[in-house]
């Protein structure tokens, strides 16, 4: 397997952050981690220099402050890139994501011809668990709406679980990328899609976070629903 660096942004996961490098690092020896975290007041980076100093595989960025999601993948990408990495995997730290599944998503590029490996909990075999009802409706309604609105083949538009192979990312002008919530995630894989790369759908089960808080908030909502439209109306 060629090199693998799986980005993780952070605010205030300090319960989280440990166990969840400790997962991704026990899969492979030629997957690394690169946290970016936007100035946690709970301590998160202390934790990740403290792991660091004991572990070459680990990496950290910190940002004086909540830039956005979306800022913080890029900045990610472009550190991978420079440091030369092959496969570069979006997750987020609260365990949502199964890390095991990297191994299934870095497969898909690497042997089934994906050049984007998305994590999907609504293919065949995905599914969500402790999720409220109205969570995930509005999420498996964003999901119909994007691909009405787009015609993206893809069913899960909104995943924040995803493999990227080098050249996608080089391909994309990451500079142009304006969106930083759900947008963000959606304008990707549609940027992606546009340029004619192959999406695989790799089915996950999605797990509400045990500890820590959600970052969902209505103003990640409502750039997603006219984000998706201009997205469509400039292409």
């Amino acid at each position: 397997m060629s090199k693998a660096l799986v980005i993780i942004p952070t605010f205030n996961e300090k319960e989280n952050i440990s166990s969840i490098i400790d997962a991704v690092l026990s899969l492979k020896d030629s997957i690394e981690i690169l946290i970016v975290d936007d100035g946690s007041p709970d301590g998160t980076a202390e934790i990740v220099k403290s792991i660091q100093s004991n572990q070459s595989r680990i990496h950290l960025l910190q940002r004086p402050g909540k830039l956005g999601l979306g800022t913080a993948y890029i900045t990610g990408f472009k550190w991978g890139l420079a440091h030369g990495f092959e496969y570069l995997i979006e997750m987020d730290a609260d365990f949502s994501h199964p890390p095991v599944k990297i191994l299934e998503l870095v497969h898909a590029c690497e042997g089934l011809g994906a050049d984007v490996a998305i994590g999907s909990r609504y293919v065949k075999g995905g599914k969500v668990t402790n999720w409220p009802f109205n969570r995930l409706a509005l999420s498996y309604g964003a999901s119909l709406y994007t691909r009405l609105i787009t015609w993206m083949p893809v069913k899960d538009p909104t995943a924040g679980f995803v493999c990227y192979k080098r050249n996608v990312l080089e391909t994309l002008n990451l500079d142009n990328i304006k969106f930083v919530g759900y947008a963000f995630q959606i304008e990707m894989k549609y940027r992606s899609w546009k340029k004619g790369f192959k999406l695989i759908e790799v089915p996950i089960t999605f797990t509400d976070r045990i500890a820590g808080t959600s970052k969902m908030h209505g103003g990640i909502v409502k750039e997603a629903a006219l984000g998706v439209i201009k997205l469509r109306l400039n292409s």
